[in-house]
């Protein structure tokens, strides 16, 4: 069962547009991980998150803080996701 009140790692020097491409992944992996989910929103949603967030370690850091909050990894959701051939992703 998931933790309904999660707070989700944001960082205070991100802009609203920023702010809103990492909730808006956020909001997948875990539907991803609850109900299920389009894979390519999925997928799309993590592009923009990379694009935003090149640091590798920095995203690493949020997977982490994220994992900690949710009780799901996002890292361990996109691989999934990139593996699958099906349309709709949920993560078992």
């Amino acid at each position: 069962m998931m933790k309904t009140n999660i707070d989700l790692p944001l960082d205070d020097q991100w802009s609203r547009q920023e702010i809103v491409v990492a909730t808006r992944l956020y909001e997948l992996v875990l539907e991803a991980n609850e109900t299920g989910v389009n894979r390519e929103k999925l997928l799309a949603a993590y592009d923009l998150f990379t694009q935003m967030m090149p640091s590798k370690g920095q995203r690493r850091q949020l997977d982490r803080q994220f994992e900690k909050q949710a009780g799901v990894s996002i890292y361990t959701t996109i691989k999934q996701a990139q593996s699958s051939p099906r349309k709709r992703l949920r993560i078992e």
